[in-house]
């Protein structure tokens, strides 16, 4: 399943704007990322295609479901009605269909809202909708264990302040319980908290557990043949579900390992980093949001498709606004490339802030969003990332008092006032480092004038 198209009319500072999302015929990728400053509309878009999604999955779950309607406050304030149309291509759609074309497997729904008191311009079509959910029960009323798409929303406010231990009321975790707050919340620890320590449970009752293996260890010869009896007990009992989400975070988070729920000296989840168990909470926060993020994402996978020997091939299509958020530089670079190795089946539409994530990999479709009006961007992999907030992102690479003075200081240069020169590099060098870069080419330069006026 993804998104080809969609079409916003009058919603938030869009009156009318159509974007086509990768896989394009130009762009193979599965990943799509909007680049903007604050207040350009990434997460009106984001919003909307949340909003239109959400019919899909309340369809899915019960026929006469209903989604998310658009919210007044985004109708733009000079129209009267709001809408979004939606294009999904979703091979599954006309399984049944030994007939079926190209063109059956998409499937096309509006959504719309009026103000009130005001006349109705456009109308919600939702028949198409339905055709795509009535397919997905059809599947789950033949075979329980059908697979289903994922589709989720994590917005920005998706930072896990903390992990409840203590569960009051319990959930169960059917299939169609992974849509459970999958575009309104995103990241849901308490049910992932709540999944993980159910999971391990089983896990644990029909192998050994890790809290056994560490005492054994004590006790065996690692080196012996009994040993490696008990480590393939071990493996042939994991949860393909837990494994899942485990091998997900691994992925992300290199050094990190052995997500689990310990007991003892009190119920919490542990975690080892480099070696180092720890409490999840002693974590940072962009750890913890990172896990949680991925970790969410794997489990709602696992869910979805029980009978699939790597869940994480599953498939669906996840929206994250600013997904680069409390990361460090260093995991943006590896962002993009991470979720696509990963999660290899999910469409990703993605906003970002960062220079770094957008030029890190060769295979995405960029948009830059600028005052409503959308352009397509050529690939920015390979460039350093200054380049890319110049010439993307529209931001000076740096502090603009030092940029204006370090080109005045290089005009002084050329224009040959070296005695005026030294004096604006002498000021420079009390305000900034001696290893800055620009001041190094400036001293250069500044020199190599000297001696050319010493040999005149």
């Amino acid at each position: 399943m993804e998104i080809i198209k969609f079409r916003l009319i009058n919603i938030g500072r869009f009156s009318e704007i159509d974007i086509h999302l990768a896989p394009t015929t130009e762009q193979s990728s599965n990943v799509t990322v909007f680049v903007g400053n604050n207040g350009s509309g990434k997460t009106s878009l984001l919003k909307s295609l949340a909003t239109s999604l959400s019919w899909l999955v309340s369809r899915i779950r019960s026929e006469k479901g209903n989604g998310s309607p658009i919210d007044e406050l985004d109708i733009n304030n000079l129209a009267n009605t709001g809408a979004i149309d939606i294009a999904i291509f979703d091979e599954q759609g006309q399984s049944a269909n030994p007939d079926a074309d190209e063109g059956d497997f998409i499937f096309n729904w509006t959504i719309a809202k009026t103000r009130k008191g005001r006349k109705v311009e456009q109308s919600s079509q939702l028949s198409e909708v339905s055709l795509l959910a009535d397919h997905y029960r059809s599947l789950l009323s033949k075979d329980d264990k059908s697979a289903l798409p994922l589709i989720a929303f994590y917005s920005v406010n998706r930072a896990v302040l903390d992990i409840p231990l203590k569960i009051k009321d319990k959930h169960t975790f059917t299939q169609l319980d992974s849509y459970d707050n999958s575009l309104s919340r995103g990241v849901d620890f308490r049910r992932f908290f709540e999944w993980f320590r159910e999971r391990e449970d089983t896990e644990n009752e029909s192998g050994l557990s890790e809290d056994v293996l560490e005492k054994l260890k004590t006790m065996l010869d690692e080196k012996g043949s009994f040993w490696e009896k008990l480590e393939k007990v071990r493996a042939s009992s994991r949860d393909r579900q837990l494994t899942a989400v485990r091998t997900a975070i691994v992925s992300f988070m290199p050094g990190f390992s052995n997500l689990r729920v310990r007991r003892k000296p009190r119920l919490h989840m542990s975690i080892e980093k480099n070696g180092e168990s720890l409490n999840v909470m002693q974590l940072s926060q962009g750890e913890k949001s990172l896990m949680a993020l991925v970790g969410d994402l794997a489990r709602r996978l696992a869910m979805m498709n029980p009978d699939l020997q790597n869940p994480l091939r599953g498939d669906g299509i996840v929206l994250i606004d600013e997904v680069e958020l409390h990361l460090h530089p260093q995991w943006q670079r590896s962002l993009i490339e991470r979720l696509t190795t990963t999660f290899p089946n999910i469409q990703f539409v993605l906003s970002t802030h960062s220079p770094l994530v957008i030029s890190d990999s060769k295979n995405m479709l960029i948009y830059s969003l600028d005052d409503g009006d959308l352009t397509e961007l050529p690939s920015q992999f390979g460039q350093d990332a200054n380049s890319v907030l110049l010439e993307v992102m529209d931001t000076d690479i740096r502090n603009a008092q030092v940029n204006g003075k370090l080109n005045d200081l290089l005009d002084t240069i050329q224009d040959g006032d070296l005695v005026l020169a030294n004096s604006k590099l002498n000021e420079l060098e009390n305000e900034l480092p001696s290893s800055n870069i620009e001041l190094i080419k400036a001293r250069l330069l500044l020199r190599k004038q000297e001696l050319r006026r010493e040999k005149n």
